[in-house]
């Protein structure tokens, strides 16, 4: 954002957590070469990769030269941050496919900007092992390593212990650094707060090795204030980049129904809206919060971000349409959107409500569906009803919204059989 400096955004986005600077304004002062490192470990990255992604967003927006590099060695081995116990290891196949997900939704993301994607298997995989522990293992000191947050955990009283293979993980990351410096110039690394440890490694390696100067800051994890719980973990599990993992139109639901207190936060983090934007959303989002305008445009946004512009259009229409109760707009596309991802049922007039409605979840049994009819909690294309049976005039283009109660997830599309 042309108002603000780079330090001055990161700060107003809430991304910074640790750094190795003394004053952070000293990153306004020179052109920075960086680089940030991604987990292949799955087959997609996550909304909480997506934050990492968004963070050096900032510093490509600012001029600064980006390296992105995919773990294809680092995740062979498996990163102990953040883990109890070891790793289950994947093997040579399962990770190439990995780093090829990642690399294609890292130039997906990073559409429009320039950056150089290098993966550290290339510099590793030919590598022996006496090269590296005199070149590389001589300049660490056991001491500070143990010491280490989670290794220390993993090696005291009840832990469950660390192999040689997750303890040398720092080492890889700290030469990926010291590699990325000979041969790029980078001078800077980027990273999630649980990487603290690991990047200082290369900082270190660096200052012992090349007798130069070296930074790191790193992001916070990004919290779900309602919940407490790391953000981006649902219900089911994560929430992926990857379309055949996460749907589209849970993608955007999930978005959108981001809680009151976070949603700032989320604009902030997640999308490359300005100051000025974010801050007329969450003004007119206060006026009215009823209106969920925060939570729509975070979730078209970032839907926008991930699987286009398109789809983003796509998942507000669906969600308008639904929330609305009013099914006519919709177009076929659409609608088998809506089959596979709401409870349905088909019925034909005559049917009886109360067996759709078991059909459908939206009742554990005829009894409890009754008893929601009784208490005018049913409501077909957004009309409470208390009658017993469809009617023909509740089918609109062959299909209707049955609903229990208010709850958008509590909805199901009924087809005529």
């Amino acid at each position: 954002m042309a108002d603000m400096t780079l330090s001055e955004e990161l700060q107003w986005r809430g991304f910074v957590n640790q750094s190795t600077f003394s004053d952070l304004t000293e990153l306004d002062k020179q052109q920075w070469t960086f680089y940030h490192g991604f987990d292949a470990s799955a087959n997609s990255q996550t909304v909480g990769n997506l934050a990492a992604m968004m963070f050096d967003k900032v510093f490509m927006r600012h001029g600064h030269k980006a390296i992105l590099l995919a773990g294809g060695a680092t995740s062979l081995i498996g990163d102990p941050g953040g883990k109890d116990s070891e790793r289950v290891l994947q093997d040579e196949q399962t990770i190439a496919h990995n780093v090829a997900c990642a690399e294609e939704q890292l130039k997906k993301v990073f559409t429009g900007y320039d950056f150089t994607l290098v993966n550290n298997l290339d510099w590793t995989k030919d590598l022996r092992v006496m090269d590296f522990l005199r070149d590389i293992g001589k300049h660490f000191s056991m001491t500070p390593l143990v010491q280490r947050d989670y290794i220390a955990k993993r090696l005291g009283e009840g832990g469950a212990g660390i192999s040689y293979t997750e303890f040398s993980y720092t080492l890889l990351q700290g030469m990926d650094f010291l590699h990325l410096f000979d041969k790029h110039g980078v001078t800077l690394q980027l990273g999630g707060a649980d990487q603290w440890g690991n990047c200082l490694s290369g900082v270190d390696l660096i200052r012992r090795t090349r007798g130069k100067e070296a930074h790191v800051i790193t992001l916070p994890l990004t919290i779900n204030k309602a919940t407490g719980k790391k953000f981006g973990k649902s219900e089911e599990g994560a929430v992926w980049l990857d379309s055949a993992k996460t749907t589209p139109y849970k993608f955007y639901q999930f978005w959108l129904n981001a809680d009151d207190e976070g949603v700032e936060g989320y604009l902030k983090i997640f999308t490359e809206l300005d100051k000025a934007k974010i801050d007329q959303v969450m003004h007119d989002f206060n006026q009215n919060r009823a209106s969920r305008i925060a939570q729509k445009t975070l979730a078209y946004e970032i839907t926008k971000l991930v699987h286009g512009q398109d789809q983003a259009e796509k998942q507000v229409h669906i969600a308008e349409a639904v929330t609305a109760q009013s099914l006519d707009s919709l177009n076929d596309a659409e609608v088998a959107t809506l089959r596979r991802e709401i409870p349905h049922a088909t019925a034909a007039p005559g049917s009886t409500i109360a067996d759709v409605l078991v059909a459908a979840g939206l009742a554990s049994s005829k009894t409890e569906a009754r008893r929601f009819i009784a208490d005018n909690a049913v409501s077909i294309n957004g009309q409470k009803t208390a009658k017993e049976q469809f009617e023909d005039g509740d089918f609109h283009n062959g299909r209707l919204l049955l609903r229990r109660g208010k709850a958008f997830k509590d909805s199901a599309l009924v087809e005529r059989s």
